[in-house]
C-alpha cells in the first residue's frame, strides 16, 4: 500500500475527498483535508495547509513532531509547484492551488508509524488572468 500513499494524496487534491476515496477505498481509515489557497506570499500558501491541518484535526499543533512533519511535507509539495525555486510574489508570480492533506499508516508493519502527505495541484504565473499554467506538487514526510 505505501506505494499508493502519495497516488491517494494527489487523487485527492486533482478530484476531491468522496471520488479518491471511490477508487481507492483501501484509504478510506486515512485522515484527510483539503482546501484552496492563492496568494504571491508563499507563507500564506503555507499557514493556510497549517491552519487547514490544525483546524481540522490531522495533526496537534501541540506536539512539534507532527507541526514538523507537516512543514517539511509542506515545503516538499511546495518545491514541485514552484520548480525547486521556493519563491513567488518576489519574482512576480502567483499561485491559485487545492491542497490535500492526508496522514496515516501507509505500511503494512505499525513499526513504520504514521506518515503525512501534502499535495498542490492549480495554477503557477504572471499576475495576470490567462498567463499561469498548471503545477503540481507532492510532500511525504514520517510523522
Amino acid at each position: 500500500m505505501q506505494q499508493s500513499f502519495g497516488k491517494y494524496a494527489t487523487l485527492t487534491a486533482l478530484v476531491d475527498q468522496e471520488t479518491a476515496q471511490q477508487l481507492m477505498p483501501e484509504y478510506a481509515s486515512f485522515q484527510v483535508t483539503t482546501g484552496k489557497v492563492g496568494s504571491m506570499d508563499l507563507k500564506k500558501v503555507i499557514s493556510s495547509v497549517e491552519t487547514a491541518a490544525k483546524r481540522n484535526g490531522i495533526i496537534n499543533g501541540e506536539v512539534y513532531r507532527e507541526t514538523h512533519a507537516l512543514y517539511h511535507a509542506i515545503i516538499e509539495a511546495a518545491e514541485g509547484v514552484t520548480r525547486g525555486k521556493l519563491s513567488v510574489g518576489e519574482i512576480m508570480r502567483t499561485v491559485g492551488l487545492t491542497f490535500s492533506i492526508v496522514r496515516g499508516r501507509p505500511y503494512t508493519e505499525d513499526a513504520e508509524g504514521e506518515w503525512i502527505a501534502v499535495c498542490f495541484y492549480g495554477t503557477i504565473g504572471a499576475p495576470i488572468k490567462g498567463k499561469e499554467h498548471e503545477t503540481l506538487g507532492l510532500g511525504i514526510n514520517h510523522i
